[in-house]
């Protein structure tokens, strides 16, 4: 990594010199990018665990207690209602925007994300494994259907026209935080083809990854000359096998994150700085490079 001392810390107020290592790993080429909720905080979606999300605020929804029983459902889906109603509103930010143009420019083996939102796909991103799947999505649990979240938006708004809700704490998965009384009287449809249970396609808490998706994940890791992960405490395995993998291999891991990781062990270069303001200094010193 041309000098940068090992898992060395790093701010975004430190000289121009402190992206060199960044731009040294991602100017190779064939980089692959792992990116968790902090990458979305600029567009207005909370974190877990960074310095927008100090601390969850509701329960997350598991996948037993949602096929286990009605009233889980009801809840999840009145709260998912209010919740998608905001999340849909967002806008990629720079550090979205800076990813994109780095794929564009054919510096990126893939991207690999862990957040649901799908901000990486409405800036440009094309190469993009949504590690835990996409809240725009909806699966039935009988037929396996898939069908598009907007329409089951217009069918649980008519089917409940005098409802009203609204939340100011949402989670990156889209979970609003609604009271008992909120939730009560909420009606929830079923598959519009066989009348089946339907799940927002997403990883519940509780539930696996499928393991072709995790396969896939894993191989982009391993074709790549360089892991970059953005944004992500990496405080669960799902995210965090990958940095263990790369590091087995002799992939160099480099980690942009608000605050300490659980993979800062395994990378060569850690700056800890805002994502947007120092993923789009990247891309301008790469293209200062190429010549543009």
């Amino acid at each position: 990594m041309g000098g940068v001392t090992s898992s060395a810390a790093y701010t975004l107020d430190d000289s121009t010199a402190d992206l060199a290592g960044l731009v040294e790993l991602v100017g190779r080429g064939e980089v692959a990018v792992l990116s968790g909720a902090g990458l979305s905080t600029e567009s207005g979606i909370p974190d877990y665990r960074g310095p927008t999300g100090l601390a969850r605020r509701a329960d997350p929804m598991t996948y037993q207690r949602f096929v286990g029983g009605e009233e889980a459902r009801r809840r999840y889906w009145a709260r998912s209602h209010v919740g998608w109603s905001q999340m849909r509103r967002a806008q990629p930010n720079a550090g979205h925007r800076a990813v994109a143009e780095l794929e564009r420019r054919g510096l990126l083996a893939g991207i690999v994300t862990q957040n649901v939102d799908g901000l990486h796909q409405a800036a440009g991103a094309r190469q993009v494994i949504e590690l835990h799947g996409g809240l725009d999505r909806v699966v039935c649990l009988s037929c396996r259907e898939r069908t598009p979240r907007a329409e089951l938006d217009r069918r649980l708004r008519e089917a409940n026209p005098g409802w009203r809700a609204t939340s100011d704490a949402i989670n990156p998965d889209g979970d609003a935080v609604l009271t008992d009384e909120q939730v009560a009287g909420f009606q929830v449809v079923g598959c519009a083809t066989c009348g089946g249970v339907l799940k927002p396609d997403v990883v519940f808490f509780g539930e696996n990854v499928p393991k072709p998706r995790v396969d896939e994940c894993f191989d982009i890791v391993g074709r790549a000359r360089g892991l970059l992960v953005l944004g992500s405490s990496l405080a669960v395995r799902s995210g965090l096998r990958f940095v263990i993998r790369a590091a087995e291999l002799g992939i160099p891991v480099a980690i942009v994150n608000q605050g300490t990781t659980r993979g800062d062990a395994h990378a060569e270069l850690t700056l800890d700085a805002p994502l947007g303001p120092t993923l789009s200094r990247l891309a301008a010193r790469l293209a200062a490079e190429q010549g543009e």
